[in-house]
């Protein structure tokens, strides 16, 4: 069956079990696409720098474009996908990111590098931004919240499995092999988009695009606190959390000792501690409300970010310590997640979905690119790593009071 022929009965918001499995399956593998060109290089990260005759800092750059890259893309294709429907774009998207990634492969410096991986998080983004506003498409609220965890569960794979699949890469040949397997996971997205997705956004419902429209659009989006309340949550939360992932590779390798299979076993485990959390939060939908899971992933996560700053004020920190205070931190983040971006979409209609997703997108992205590098100014090391995921953290709290305050005030409806 064809997706421009399957009809996702969004009209009366009746979804049948096989079109949800459907739906979770081709979303969770087209969100997996950004994580896995990020975490897929990490452990080449230090035979990187070496074979290109570049420092460490020059080779986190090429992270650190990407997000760039995601961020600005999220801000054109949202609005486009609101305009000429989700799954033009989204192939265009996507054939486009599929290129890019060959294109690393035969990269010859870090200039080089760092320019075409901006332009694969441009085209990327286009899986990230769209599949949010598909979601919101048919579901808001808690029912929202339960399809986006459903969601996560296969999309976290990607970080899991891609440090232990780059690891393995590298045995079998040079960094740009893994490049190379990246640029076919991305063709393989694309054609289940394209066999698979049907278009969600009737043509009635589409919006004009024009610059005029996107200026008040976005004007409307930063005065609505139920809006911008849980996405500062996101944002803060994804600067924590990536200040960890750009940097973990260099701790670990270069100052504990680790290999870097070693380096993505650890990887792995914290990103199991994220799996473990959606269980978690799946569990708490029917019984907590979504500010108070907010707190709980808050409370959770500001723990580990505590152990991991107390084992090196007690000069304990090594491989066994510290990963233990970041899957915890992990755990948390988790939780905080999916409750707060579905808070901030559900407060929108489905009409501007493809902007309001943009928007939280770019400037989500455009966090994790800036932040982690600002906390590594000075060298990256344990310290700055940990710095930075304090203040990150402190963000986060006052981001996730401020919402639950809000919510509690001018509560959204818990399904749709």
């Amino acid at each position: 069956m064809s997706a421009a022929a399957f009809n996702p009965e969004a009209a009366n918001g009746a979804h049948s079990r096989r079109y949800i499995v459907m739906m979770v399956f081709v979303l969770g593998a087209l969100t997996a696409t950004a994580p896995l060109a990020t975490d897929l290089y990490l452990p080449a990260f230090p035979d990187m720098a070496e074979a290109l005759g570049s420092t460490e800092n020059h080779i986190q750059l090429t992270l650190t474009s990407m997000m760039v890259g995601l961020a600005a893309g999220q801000a054109v294709l949202g609005p486009l996908s609101d305009r000429f429907g989700r799954r033009v774009p989204l192939l265009a998207g996507m054939g486009v990111f599929t290129v890019t990634a060959l294109l690393c492969a035969v990269a010859t410096s870090a200039e080089q590098l760092i320019a075409i991986r901006f332009a694969q998080g441009l085209s990327g983004a286009a899986g990230m931004v769209i599949a949010r506003a598909v979601i919101r498409d048919h579901f808001k609220g808690d029912d929202m919240t339960r399809f986006t965890a459903k969601m996560l569960f296969i999309t976290m794979l990607a970080p899991m499995l891609g440090p232990l699949i780059g690891a393995q890469l590298i045995h079998i040949g040079p960094w740009p092999v893994i490049f190379v397997f990246m640029g076919v996971m991305a063709a393989l997205a694309t054609g289940l988009v394209w066999r698979f997705l049907p278009e969600s956004l009737p043509a009635d419902q589409r919006q004009e695009f024009n610059g005029r429209e996107f200026v008040l659009t976005l004007g409307r989006l930063v005065r609505d606190p139920r809006f911008i309340a849980p996405t500062l949550v996101v944002i803060f939360n994804f600067s924590m959390l990536f200040t960890y992932v750009s940097t973990f590779s260099f701790v670990s390798q270069n100052e504990m000792g680790a290999s870097p299979g070693v380096y993505s076993l650890l990887f792995a485990a914290g990103t199991v501690a994220i799996l473990a959390d959606n269980q978690t939060n799946m569990f708490m939908i029917k019984r907590v409300e979504s500010t108070r899971r907010m707190l709980v992933g808050l409370t959770v996560s500001m723990s580990g970010v505590a152990w991991i700053a107390g084992v090196q004020l007690a000069g304990i920190d090594g491989l066994v310590t510290v990963p233990i205070g970041i899957a915890v931190m992990m755990f948390g983040c988790g939780i905080i997640f999916p409750n707060a971006g579905a808070a901030a979409m559900s407060s929108q209609r489905p009409q501007i979905a493809g902007t309001a997703s943009a928007f939280m997108g770019c400037l989500q992205m455009a966090a994790g690119g800036a932040m982690p590098a600002l906390a590594t100014l000075g060298g990256v090391s344990l310290l700055s790593m940990t710095g930075g995921m304090v203040v990150y953290g402190l963000g986060t709290a006052i981001a996730v009071l401020a919402t639950v305050r809000i919510y509690r005030a001018q509560p959204v409806a818990a399904s749709a």
